[in-house]
């Protein structure tokens, strides 16, 4: 073997070290989501703030790197023609274990929860009426100033379902169609048995806690 021959392999190797490394611990990556399975719109159900309606979205998010992402916030846009809201308040997790979003590691292979942005406490109630919206869900990154757009998604109510919507307790579920490629809507209308359960339930935990001490 030459010392030519020998050289060029110590190089070869070195080259490949040095991208392993770079793809493994160096590359920033991308944050990215799945097509959400579920969208809704609708009364908030939750302990947050059940007085306005909220949206919410079941998704995977994942890291193109393998180092991951570290996500600070998550809030979703909705626009309706020349009507803009913003939903900035981040609620994630399961259902019975919900937090308020306040950073989140992703890592390469993706978790999945349950999203839930709802409207500022101090700001007006948001109606869905008939028409064809757009939902943009939005990533700020630890250290970045900006946010990135994570996903587009069009949506549509009809009028039938906006006339059911203005009903207590009802909302409108979007399921995705993978054979399809799109969503398909139906309304949803919350037992008023179900919101009584749960008062109760929260009434006895309270009273089994007993007073602060």
């Amino acid at each position: 073997m030459t010392p030519w021959f020998s050289f060029a392999i110590s190089c070869l190797a070195l080259l490949i070290s040095g991208v392993t490394a770079w793809l493994t611990f160096f590359r920033k990556g991308m944050l990215l989501m799945t097509q959400p399975t579920v969208v809704f719109f609708g009364p908030d159900g939750t302990k947050f703030d059940s007085s306005k309606n909220k949206i919410y979205l079941r998704t995977l998010l994942y890291s193109t790197a393998k180092r991951g992402q570290v996500l600070e916030s998550l809030h979703v846009s909705l626009q309706r023609n020349e009507s803009k809201q913003n939903f900035n308040i981040w609620v994630y997790g399961d259902k019975g274990n919900l937090k308020r979003g306040s950073g989140l590691f992703v890592p390469q292979e993706g978790i999945v929860f349950d999203h839930h942005f709802l409207l500022p406490a101090d700001g007006a109630n948001f109606n869905f009426l008939s028409g064809t919206y757009i939902l943009v869900v939005f990533a700020t990154l630890v250290g970045s100033k900006t946010a990135h757009k994570l996903a587009t998604i069009n949506l549509s109510i009809k009028e039938t379902q906006a006339a059911q919507l203005v009903e207590p307790n009802t909302g409108i579920y979007f399921d995705w169609g993978p054979d399809q490629q799109s969503y398909y809507s139906h309304i949803d209308r919350r037992p008023e048995s179900d919101q009584n359960i749960e008062k109760l339930i929260e009434i006895m935990t309270s009273k089994a806690a007993g007073p602060d001490r």
